[in-house]
């Protein structure tokens, strides 16, 4: 192989014979890196609308899925197993009430000044603020979709900057 050509593509978190490791990263630059996802919660108007008036059954549930996502982020390490534990400086859950849909968006945004990115902390918290927001409305609607969760964008990293294509609706 010519030296002006790229390595192929490998996946990095399998060694030289398979097995399964952590990626070192001690030799890797502390740089700011953000990572933003998104997913929806898709219910029937019905459901939305209990959780718009405020009278689900277990209460703030925009509130309760806002924060198990940035609780979530901060504890990505203890849930996937590969990866580093990180001193996150932001973690931020939006989640957007829709009647078109009907149901709400949920965008998550990571921000750290290290030498890995935070691509799997904001994957985390939009499930898992997804996955609180099913929970809150279980008693009312068993049927609720969670889908669309995926990386929109990453910045800072050898491997440079990522935006998705607009979501295909």
């Amino acid at each position: 192989m010519a030296h002006d050509q790229p390595a192929p593509p490998h996946l990095t978190h399998l060694g030289q014979h398979g097995e399964a490791r952590m990626v070192d990263v001690s030799d890797k630059a502390a740089t700011e890196r953000v990572a933003v996802a998104e997913g929806r919660v898709l219910m029937t108007p019905a459901t939305l609308e209990l959780i718009l008036s405020g009278n689900a059954k277990k209460g703030d549930v925009l509130g309760t899925a806002r924060i198990a996502g940035i609780m979530a982020a901060k504890r990505t390490a203890e849930l996937i197993p590969l990866c580093h534990p990180l001193l996150l400086s932001k973690v931020a859950v939006e989640i957007e009430p829709d009647t078109a849909l009907p149901g709400c968006h949920v965008r998550a945004t990571v921000q750290v000044t290290g030498p890995t990115g935070v691509e799997m902390e904001a994957l985390t918290a939009v499930s898992v603020a997804c996955l609180t927001l099913y929970d809150m409305i279980k008693a009312v609607q068993r049927d609720v979709v969670i889908d669309g969760i995926r990386l929109v964008e990453k910045r800072g990293g050898k491997s440079g900057d990522y935006r998705a294509p607009p979501h295909a609706d």
